[in-house]
């Protein structure tokens, strides 16, 4: 029973893994860019859109896994829009109900969870071919791999443009705040700044595996 035990926990941790690092929705797959440049001027509004994103993919991928073999071809983007719309619609009037300020600073993004590429590619790719364990297990480290993406690039972001972190000062009273990085352009520096360290840490660790080859 051990040997046999072995081998599915394997995956298990190898899909969850997958997703905080060798397959990275945005360091790796480069998915999900618009709610990733638009949200993470502040680490609150990008921790909320993550936990939005974990929960749509978590309840998506259950539903689209349990339906896998009722799917039709010609229908399955249909109805992976539709579960991923109805989930959407949930995390948004929670938002307005019980957050409503941090409702109003996201905007339009939480609606657009419908279109993000990470929830389509995760139903069509994982979802609609494995199991229900699988999938969440795969929703999971891909929604959280997301998540901390977000939440580093908001904190880099947060703490050079305002010498703060949730609302606390972390820098000294001598810091001048960089006003670039709050807006739009601070985004796409910190961005590529991240994927060009995120290539370069590759590209040495593939190096050292051909040198120990």
């Amino acid at each position: 029973m051990a040997n046999e035990s072995q081998p599915t926990t394997g995956l298990y941790k190898e899909t969850l893994l997958a997703g905080l690092w060798r397959e990275n929705p945005v360091f790796r797959l480069l998915l999900g860019m618009c709610p990733t440049l638009a949200v993470t001027a502040a680490v609150k509004p990008a921790l909320t859109m993550g936990l939005c994103v974990i929960f749509v993919l978590v309840c998506s991928n259950i539903i689209v896994s349990l339906m896998r073999n009722l799917l039709k071809p010609h229908l399955r983007i249909l109805m992976f829009t539709l579960t991923i719309a109805t989930f959407v619609t949930i995390a948004d009037l929670f938002l307005k109900a019980f957050a409503l300020t941090m409702s109003e600073t996201l905007g339009p993004y939480v609606p657009l969870i419908i279109v993000n590429c990470i929830i389509i590619c995760r139903a069509e790719a994982c979802a609609s071919k494995n199991g229900l364990i699988v999938s969440v297990i795969d929703a999971l480290g891909m929604g959280v791999g997301f998540t901390l993406t977000l939440c580093v690039l908001a904190a880099i972001r947060e703490v050079l443009a305002t010498g703060m972190i949730f609302e606390v000062q972390v820098m000294p009273d001598a810091f001048v705040p960089w006003a670039a990085m709050g807006m739009p352009v601070g985004a796409f520096i910190t961005l590529g700044l991240m994927l060009g360290l995120v290539n370069l840490t590759n590209k040495k660790k593939a190096k050292s595996s051909c040198h120990e080859v």
